[in-house]
């Protein structure tokens, strides 16, 4: 069957562009009532059964039947089998890729992970002391496909941050391991590493069982089974945030080679139906150039049918004034990954407010990001790049304040936390204050 993508035209000076827009954007998150009941149900199956229980999940939903859960955990020596097994060109592409994630991330340590303090001019010194967490637990989808660069992107900073044990779940349906993936968890240097995946495992990182140690935090994608199984578990872990389907905006001032930007929008497409293709830009007979690729390479891809359901279900093709009203159209989608495709980026640059991640340049395709640039790929999707960022390295490190108040400094401090905390009612608060005064207060 031939399929053909036909993704929205929207005009900006349209009279109908604001609902048009809106229409395009929408995307329910919610997950299905269903969903959240059988996900609530295995969370608590685990908190009571442990690996009684992931087994039975494991062997129901991927068709993996193990002795234990023990059974089910990768030893090193078979991610370092993994590795060595690896046709050359595969190997040194992965390790070339983990080594410019990791360079990346050492360098985002520098800028931002480091303690600091300073002391006041009476002696008083604050400070903030930056340590890593204990032990993380990174989720890596194995179902429809298998993601080696997840296994990177979420193992290394965590590695860069100094947490000294990592721990993998990854499912494997009916035994089918992916050797990139247990290589890639290898090269990251992942601890424990289970043949485990769903809200089972989830549940197991978060709560803990007999084999399956408890994490502090759950970072990775999944579906929506995973999805809401992290939900549901934040507060007794941390977790790194809820991935909605994958997102590209294109803002292109038309001199980038018009089938570029259509294989630019295949490549986030592809990824599944719900996902989100854009293209922002100024010059209507660009627009169709690009339509013209689309329907000219549409045939020659293998997952030809998810990309056409993508486009035409979520995709579109908006014709904008000029390039600043799409830089301020950008801004307001705050998109996953976003590519300015155009012959001076830089220009405009500094207009955009809101993004995952910022590609520069028309020779910057996307999938560089994904795989092997250095900075992580772990993404907001949805409009949440308003206020979220990156996985990095400071979501495997926490933070606490550092305060030694001089005897000096106690007497400035004390009277002015007196006053407060007698304004609040707090006697106890203010006394503390008071008793380190050379003239207590009466």
């Amino acid at each position: 069957m031939e399929w053909t993508a036909a993704p929205a035209r929207l005009a900006t000076a349209s009279a109908d562009f604001e609902a048009d827009f809106a229409a395009c954007l929408h995307w329910s998150a919610e997950t299905d009532a269903a969903i959240e009941q059988r996900v609530a149900d295995i969370l608590a199956d685990v908190q009571a059964r442990g690996d009684a229980a992931v087994l039975e999940y494991t062997e129901r939903f991927d068709g993996l039947p193990a002795d234990s859960v023990a059974a089910l955990e990768l030893s090193q020596a078979e991610l370092k089998a993994a590795f060595d097994a690896l046709p050359p060109v595969q190997r040194e592409a992965l390790q070339a890729a983990a080594h410019r994630v990791r360079k990346y991330h050492e360098a985002q340590k520098k800028a931002s992970g480091e303690s600091w303090s300073y002391r006041d001019e009476d002696g008083t010194l604050l400070g903030q002391k930056v340590t890593p967490l204990d032990r993380v637990g990174i989720y890596v989808p194995g179902g429809k496909a298998a993601y080696p660069s997840s296994v990177l992107m979420n193992a290394i900073p965590a590695h860069v941050a100094g947490v000294q044990d990592i721990v993998m779940v990854v499912p494997t349906p009916r035994g089918e391991k992916n050797p990139l993936v247990l290589a890639a968890a290898y090269v990251a240097g992942v601890s424990r590493a289970f043949t485990l995946g769903g809200a089972q495992a989830v549940a197991a990182l978060a709560y803990g069982t007999a084999t399956v140690p408890k994490v502090d935090k759950i970072t990775g994608p999944g579906n929506a089974y995973v999805a809401s199984a992290k939900k549901r578990v934040f507060g007794t872990v941390g977790i790194d945030m809820i991935a909605g389907p994958s997102e590209i905006l294109v803002l292109a001032d038309g001199t980038t080679p018009p089938d570029w930007v259509a294989m630019d929008l295949f490549s986030q497409a592809e990824h599944d139906e719900l996902a989100q293709s854009i293209l922002l830009c100024p010059d209507a007979a660009y627009i169709d150039a690009v339509q013209r690729e689309i329907d000219r390479l549409l045939p020659t891809m293998p997952r030809a049918e998810i990309i056409a359901k993508s486009l035409s279900g979520r995709g579109a093709l908006i014709l904008t004034r000029d390039m600043e009203e799409a830089c301020a159209i950008s801004n307001r989608i705050a998109p996953e990954h976003l590519e300015v495709s155009s012959r001076d980026p830089h220009r405009w640059e500094p207009l955009l407010r809101h993004a995952g991640a910022i590609f520069l340049g028309a020779y910057t395709s996307e999938s560089l990001g994904d795989y092997c640039a250095g900075p992580n790929h772990v993404l907001p999707t949805s409009g949440t790049a308003r206020f979220s960022s990156p996985l990095g390295v400071y979501d495997f490190q926490k933070r606490s304040s550092l305060i030694e108040v001089s005897e000096q400094g106690a007497q400035t401090l004390g009277a002015i936390a007196s006053v407060l905390a007698h304004g609040e009612g707090l006697q106890a608060h203010a006394r503390a204050a008071e008793m380190r005064l050379k003239q207590p207060r009466s």
